[in-house]
C-alpha cells in the first residue's frame, strides 16, 4: 500500500472514530476509539502516526514530521534564532563550517566533575572541565546507554543500539559484522570535506571491515577494544590463576601478542601496529592519544579544513594505572582520582591547542561520558548521586555529564535540565555542518537535531522522551521529568544504595511499571503509579509508536546475549 494511501486511510479511520465519539461524553472513550482504529489499521500496514502527540495526550508536546525520524518538540522561534546565528557565523568565516570536537570519557560518573558537585569535594579537582561548564552550557539531564559499545554506536549513528545490533560491549576478537552496515556521522561529514579522526577507544569491532577507518573515519590512532581486556590477565592482584602459573601465562601472552596493540591507520589502507599493550602502555596511552589529537588539530588547521574529531579517553575505565607523573597527583591519592586529574589535564591541553592554532572560536566542543560509573570495581570507580551504575537503566547507569561549549555561539553560564540523548550528537553535528540533508532515510534515526537548543541564548530542549534499552530488552522511558521502568535491575536484594551493576545484578519484570517523578524522587526509591493514573496514559501512545518503529524498520541481527544463547541451546 503506498504511503499516501496509508495516510489517507489513517485519517479516515481516526476521523470516523472521532465522529462516532461525538455523542460520547467521556474523553476517555474518544481516546480508546482513536487507539483502537489506529491499531486495526496498523495491523494491516505498519506505519507511524505523523502530527502532534497532543492529540493523544494533552501533556505531550512532540510532533512527528516524517516516518523515519524521532518526533521532536517544535520550537520555531528558537530555531529561527539559531539558524540565523549559524548562517551569520558561516558567512563571516567565508562559508567555512565549524569544527566538531567530542570529548568522550570512559565510565566517568555524573558527579565526578566539579561542575556537577564533584571535583575538589571528591579529591580530584577538574578546573579545565569546570571552565568548559562555566563558559558554556551544562546539561543536567544528558543520557547515555548503559554500557560503552552501545553508547559509542548511538553517538556515531544516531540510532538506538538495539537497531544496529551493537547492544553490549564487544569481547576480544569478536566479529561485529553488522557494524559495517551502519552509517556513521564521520562518513557523512567526510563526504562534505571535513577531516575526520578518532583518537583513543573504538570498541565497535576488532575485525577488518569494522575498523574505524572502514566505517568513515579518515584517520585513527588508538585501541580497538577496552583497556581492561589488555590488563587483567597480566595483573596478579586480579588474575592469580594465570600469573602464578608460568605455562598459563606464557600461553596467554602468546595469544594476546597477536592482537593486543595500539593501532593506527588511514582510510583505504590496513591498520598498523604501533606498540604492544603492556601494562605500562595502558597506563600511559591517554598521553599518546592526547599528543595524536593535538597533532590532528594542528594539521587540520594548517589545511584550512574543518574537522570532526572524537577524542575517546581510555580512562577512567578500570583498571586505572596512573600514568607517569600522575601517581598521587590528586588530593585523594587514589588511582581513579589520579585518572580524573589526568583527564582534566588533557581537556586543558586540547583546548590550549585549539587556542594556539586559532581554532577555539571555530570549534563546537562537547564533553561527556559513555555511561555511569562502573561500581563493580569499587573503589576504582566514579561517583553518581543517583541510584544504580553502569549496566543498569537506573539514573546512575545512564545519566552522564554533558557540557556544550563554543565561544561566541553558546552563551556562557547556562544550565539546563532539558533532555539530551547522546544520540542527538549525530543529528546536531550534521546540522552544524550544513549536512542534515545527508541523514539516510532508509532506516529509523532516533537522534534529534538539538542545534537550536544549544545555540539560542535561551534555548530549550527539543527532546521530550528518552528511550532506555539494555541489550535487546526495553527497560525504561523518561517523558519530561517522569520516568517509568518496565524492567528492574536488582543489586543486593534491591538495596538502592548497593554497589554493582554488572557482576551482581539480576533483571526482574514488575507487575506494573515503576513510575517516578525524578524531581521528587531522583534516586528512584518509591514508585508512584497508583497515585498518578494519568501517567500511564501519558506513556501509552509514545510507547505504542516506539514499538511500531521496529515493525516499520526492522532491527539488524544483534550480538549474542546470555538470554539469546540460552534460547539457542534450548532450541537445539
Amino acid at each position: 500500500m503506498p504511503r499516501s494511501c496509508t495516510a489517507l486511510l489513517a485519517a479516515l479511520c481516526l476521523g470516523a472514530a472521532a465522529h462516532a465519539a461525538d455523542t460520547v461524553e467521556s474523553p476517555g472513550a474518544l481516546e480508546a476509539m482513536k487507539q483502537k482504529a489506529g491499531k486495526m489499521l496498523m495491523a494491516v500496514k505498519p506505519f507511524l502516526v505523523e502530527g502532534a502527540y497532543s492529540q493523544f495526550h494533552p501533556l505531550l508536546q512532540s510532533v512527528r514530521e516524517n516516518q523515519y525520524m524521532e518526533p521532536a518538540i517544535p520550537r520555531p522561534e528558537q530555531q529561527a534564532q539559531a539558524e540565523g546565528k549559524l548562517a551569520e557565523w558561516v558567512k563571516q568565516h567565508g562559508g567555512r563550517r565549524p569544527n566538531i570536537l567530542i570529548l568522550l570519557v570512559d565510565d566517568m560518573g555524573w558527579g565526578d566533575p566539579g561542575a556537577y558537585g564533584g571535583g575538589e569535594t571528591l579529591g580530584s579537582p577538574t578546573p579545565n572541565i569546570d571552565a568548559l561548564a562555566r563558559d558554556g552550557l551544562t546539561l543536567t539531564s544528558a543520557y547515555a546507554q548503559p554500557s560503552c559499545t552501545p553508547t559509542r554506536a548511538a553517538i556515531y549513528t544516531g540510532r538506538l543500539p538495539v537497531r544496529s545490533g551493537l547492544i553490549r560491549p564487544t569481547v576480544q576478537g569478536e566479529v561485529a559484522e553488522n557494524a559495517a552496515k551502519e552509517v556513521l556521522a564521520a562518513r557523512l561529514l567526510g563526504a562534505t570535506g571535513y577531516r575526520t579522526g578518532l583518537s583513543g577507544k573504538w570498541h565497535l569491532g576488532e575485525q577488518a571491515g569494522s575498523f574505524p577507518t572502514d566505517m568513515g573515519f579518515e584517520r585513527f590512532f588508538g585501541m580497538l577494544g577496552v583497556v581492561d581486556m589488555y590488563q587483567d590477565w597480566q595483573m596478579s592482584a586480579y588474575s592469580p590463576e594465570i600469573t602464578s602459573k608460568p605455562e598459563r601465562f606464557a600461553a596467554y601472552k602468546a595469544f594476546h601478542e597477536r592482537g593486543d596493540w595500539l593501532m593506527q591507520g588511514v582510510a583505504g589502507k590496513p591498520l598498523e601496529r604501533v606498540k604492544p599493550m603492556s601494562l605500562e602502555t595502558t597506563a600511559n596511552m591517554d598521553q599518546d592519544f592526547a599528543a595524536w589529537s593535538e597533532n590532528f588539530i594542528r594539521e587540520a588547521s594548517a589545511d584550512g579544513k574543518p574537522f570532526y574529531l572524537v577524542h575517546a579517553f581510555s580512562k577512567v575505565h578500570f583498571y586505572n594505572i596512573p600514568a607517569n607523573g600522575y601517581a598521587g597527583r590528586s588530593p585523594a591519592g587514589t588511582p581513579y582520582r589520579d585518572g580524573v586529574v589526568e583527564v582534566d589535564d588533557i581537556v586543558g591541553r586540547l583546548l590550549k591547542t585549539l587556542k594556539d592554532t586559532g581554532q577555539l572560536e571555530n570549534t563546537f566542543v562537547f564533553f561527556t561520558s559513555d555511561n555511569g560509573p562502573e561500581e563493580d570495581s569499587w573503589p576504582d570507580t566514579g561517583h553518581t548521586p543517583f541510584r544504580g551504575a553502569k549496566g543498569t537503566t537506573w539514573e546512575g547507569g545512564v545519566r552522564v555529564p554533558g557540557i556544550a561549549y563554543w565561544p561566541g555561539m553558546i552563551a556562557p553560564g547556562r544550565r539546563s535540565d532539558g533532555l539530551f540523548d547522546l544520540m542527538d550528537l549525530f543529528n546536531t553535528s550534521l546540522a552544524l555542518a550544513g549536512a542534515a540533508d545527508r541523514i539516510p532515510d532508509d532506516r529509523y534515526v532516533d537522534g534529534i537535531d538539538q542545534s537550536s537548543f544549544l545555540l539560542a541564548d535561551d534555548g530549550q530542549s527539543r527532546r521530550e522522551i528518552v528511550w532506555m534499552w539494555n541489550q535487546n530488552e526495553f527497560a525504561a522511558m523518561r517523558v519530561q521529568e517522569f520516568k517509568a521502568h518496565y524492567r528492574l535491575y536488582e543489586v543486593d536484594n534491591n538495596n538502592p544504595d548497593a554497589l554493582g551493576g554488572l557482576n551482581n545484578s539480576r533483571v526482574i519484570t514488575p507487575m506494573n511499571p515503576w513510575f517516578h517523578n525524578l524531581y521528587n524522587d531522583p534516586k528512584e526509591r518509591v514508585p508512584k503509579l497508583v497515585e498518578k493514573v494519568w501517567a500511564a496514559g501519558m506513556m501509552n501512545f509514545p510507547l505504542f509508536q516506539h514499538a511500531m518503529t521496529f515493525r516499520v524498520y526492522p532491527n539488524q541481527p544483534a550480538l549474542a546475549t546470555l538470554q539469546s544463547t540460552l534460547d539457542m541451546m534450548q532450541s537445539e
